[in-house]
């Protein structure tokens, strides 16, 4: 299972890929402990992420299949046509469209692949913790 941890503070985002069978069950909105990611001493709160094939999880889906659904907005809509404007392609909304979608449950299963979730308490170097290197600037490299 891939992990995002979006810090908000620091407006950065970490990939973790890790197996944590006890993720299973928990739903958008609800809070976990961050020892799970290994970020000890944090709290982390789900905030969405899709299934195996791509599909997203919405909030307003209980449980945790797969189902149609009709969308005029949010997560997994995207309302609209795609047209030409000075030579570039614009995405273009058009006003009370709706349109039948695929999307996933807000509780987290074992077909889900990716889970986003945010920071809400605790201190200290994130990037540290998850054991990620800092990239290295272009410039800085070129001396």
């Amino acid at each position: 299972m891939k992990i995002v941890i979006n810090d908000p503070k620091s407006k950065k985002s970490y990939q973790v890929d890790k197996d944590i069978p006890s993720l299973i069950g928990v739903k958008i909105g609800q809070k976990f402990d961050g020892s799970m990611v290994g970020l000890n001493g944090f709290s982390l709160e789900l905030t969405g992420g899709s299934d195996k094939e791509g599909f997203p999880m919405r909030k307003d889906l209980e449980g945790t299949m797969r189902k149609k659904a009709l969308l005029t907005k949010g997560v997994g809509f995207r309302g609209g046509k795609m047209k030409k404007v000075k030579g570039k392609m614009k995405f273009d909304k058009v006003k009370g469209m709706r349109k039948r979608k695929y999307v996933r449950g807000n509780t987290v299963s074992e077909n889900i692949m990716q889970v986003n979730c945010k920071i809400v308490e605790g201190e200290g170097d994130v990037a540290l913790m998850l054991g990620i290197q800092p990239k290295e600037n272009k410039e800085e490299s070129k001396k």
